[in-house]
């Protein structure tokens, strides 16, 4: 029997460059396994990245993903939309693999991350503050960039940065 070979390439600097551009997204979809069941589930998030480049949302305890990241902290990011015209699955789009880190809120960094969110997110000035909403830092693990047709890479969290 012949091993096939790994259809998914390294990262090079154009991989990169590509991934950084998705990653500049406003919003993701972010999946998580739920709390109490562990049953796969999606949600559309706020996405941003922190003054240091790293991912980063702002949510809300009355989410199911909250509890969900709480108990079970491993996601993952779909960052990239298909484009006007031809097919969906041609257009570059990337997945990260997280690690959801809660910012508590008297975090000596929290009002600095606080203040970043809302230069790229003024309308959650209306609720940042909120006793509900928490910043969470998403520590990437690895992701996958699909660069559009035959071309995929594998990138590290140093390729992300």
């Amino acid at each position: 029997m012949t091993k096939q070979s790994d259809p998914v390439l390294p990262a090079d600097d154009a991989a990169r460059t590509l991934a950084r551009g998705l990653m500049a997204a406003s919003h993701a979809a972010l999946s998580y396994l739920d709390a109490e069941t562990e049953a796969p589930g999606i949600s559309r998030i706020a996405f941003g990245l922190d003054p240091d480049g790293s991912p980063m949302t702002l949510i809300s305890s009355l989410a199911a993903h909250t509890a969900a990241l709480r108990a079970h902290p491993a996601c993952a990011l779909l960052l990239g939309e298909p484009g006007a015209k031809g097919d969906p699955l041609t257009h570059p789009r990337l997945m990260v693999q997280a690690r959801a880190e809660f910012i508590p809120v008297n975090a000596a960094n929290r009002p600095v991350l606080r203040d970043h969110w809302l230069c790229h997110h003024p309308k959650a000035k209306l609720y940042i503050d909120f006793a509900d909403f928490s910043l969470v830092r998403l520590v990437p693990v690895s992701a996958l960039l699909n660069g559009g047709f035959g071309r995929a890479f594998r990138l590290s969290p140093e390729d992300l940065a």
